[in-house]
């Protein structure tokens, strides 16, 4: 017999990429525009981390589509974001 994942904690990592994510947007709103898009992008490879490790009952909303969907979309946004914050240019203060 296997025991379900009380909500609220199927809830934690999605809420640990939230709380990552939103840091990044505070980051990116103090005008630090290269930190900011790396911070974003880790968030998105937690999240795609814990879509790849975590059973389909402890996941919460994180999971959207199919496993290999919900990976490779963050792992493509995530790369795209470091590319940003690479070729973004430094702005002079």
């Amino acid at each position: 017999m296997t025991e379900e994942t009380p909500g609220w904690l199927a809830q934690v990592p999605y809420f640990l990429v939230l709380a990552t994510m939103s840091a990044g947007i505070v980051v990116v709103a103090a005008a630090y525009f290269k930190r900011g898009p790396a911070l974003i992008a880790g968030a998105l490879l937690l999240a795609a981390a814990f879509r790849y490790l975590l059973p389909p009952g402890r996941i919460g909303m994180l999971a959207v589509r199919h496993r290999w969907i919900d990976i490779i979309t963050t792992v493509t946004l995530a790369v795209l974001l470091i590319v940003l914050a690479w070729v973004a240019p430094q702005l002079s203060s």
